[in-house]
């Protein structure tokens, strides 16, 4: 198949050039040539901006194109309307995050997705829901049948840009009292990069449509579960210290980037990780193991150049997190 890619040199769009590439696939590039320029010298690469300037693009013909880089729907229309005519298939990768309300357990598919009342607000910090859910209509308006949408959760791996899986990896290979936020039983839902990469390239070989949620594992892993996982292939692993959250509420800890993948109780989205994958692991979707993808992190975070002292992205710096365990340690002790 001729598969064109919008971005393709950062994190999933990496990982579906490098799946295509596997499958036999001829795989054409359009971005703007500022990330890893030259990361794919054998690939046609073609340049522009997918706001305004899609010249590249216009009389050429694709069997399908996969959008992974979509965040606003006017944007969205743009790449719509022009390849409507000219590709076969589009693949938009969209977000659990459209759901509208994440007080449920396990949704699926067919659960209501946010709305904007603003539809010209381009905040993607504070929309990107809403504006992830209008760029999905955009592309089902503009292909009908031909549209398939993929709905992943947090994505990890190898080039994970965000750092939010990387962080436990990385901390828990350091060694040392490491805190850990919550319960126990609290559920953990994320997917392998390479995993989701594969089987999305499978969807697009046999021209697949509809909505499809992508996150896993196939089966409910908790953070005890996770945790365990963590000390047992990471050398040198650190000592997980169990720490509640009203303790770390009090303190001013945010959910989600200070400690990655915890969602508080007070917060109240039970259904944030618990989402329902049925339909796409009936589709053939699979996942490796998560000690796999924890090794194969720890590798690459390893090799990696990386700015800022060596800072990551997400996650409590050490000093931070020293100051919480012994104020936590203290209070234990009264």
């Amino acid at each position: 198949m001729r598969i064109l890619i919008l971005g393709g040199t950062k994190f999933l769009g990496r990982h579906l050039v490098d799946s295509a590439l596997k499958n036999g696939h001829e795989v054409t590039l359009f971005n703007r040539g500022l990330t890893n320029p030259g990361l794919y010298p054998m690939v046609e690469t073609l340049v522009g901006d997918r706001d305004g300037n899609l010249d590249a693009l216009r009389g050429r013909h694709w069997d399908a194109v996969i959008d992974p880089s979509g965040y606003l729907p006017r944007v969205v229309r743009q790449s719509v309307e022009l390849l409507k005519d000219s590709v076969e298939h589009y693949t938009f990768v969209s977000s659990v995050s459209v759901y509208v309300d994440f007080t449920r357990a396990n949704l699926n598919e067919d659960a209501a997705v946010g709305t904007l009342e603003d539809k010209t607000s381009e905040n993607i910090p504070e929309h990107y829901g809403e504006l992830k859910a209008l760029c999905e209509q955009e592309v089902e308006q503009g292909f009908g049948e031909r549209a398939l949408v993929i709905r992943p959760g947090l994505i990890v791996g190898p080039h994970d840009p965000t750092d939010r899986f990387t962080y436990w990896v990385w901390r828990f290979a350091q060694g040392g009292d490491v805190l850990v936020p919550g319960r126990y039983d609290y559920p953990v839902q994320f997917i392998d990069v390479r995993d989701l990469a594969d089987w999305m390239i499978k969807l697009v070989e046999a021209q697949a449509n509809g909505v499809f949620n992508a996150t896993g594992p196939d089966k409910p892993l908790n953070m005890k579960g996770f945790v365990d996982t963590l000390v047992d292939v990471t050398p040198s692993a650190g000592h997980p210290v169990w720490v509640n959250e009203e303790f770390l509420l009090s303190q001013g800890v945010e959910e989600w980037t200070d400690l990655p993948l915890w969602i508080s109780d007070r917060t109240g989205w039970p259904g944030f990780q618990t989402v329902n994958v049925n339909r796409a692991i009936e589709q053939g979707l699979t996942f490796r193991s998560a000690r796999d993808t924890i090794l194969d992190t720890l590798s690459w975070e390893r090799s990696r150049e990386k700015p800022d002292e060596g800072r990551l992205k997400a996650g409590l710096s050490r000093e931070r997190e020293l100051e919480l365990l012994r104020a936590w340690n203290e209070r234990q002790a009264r």
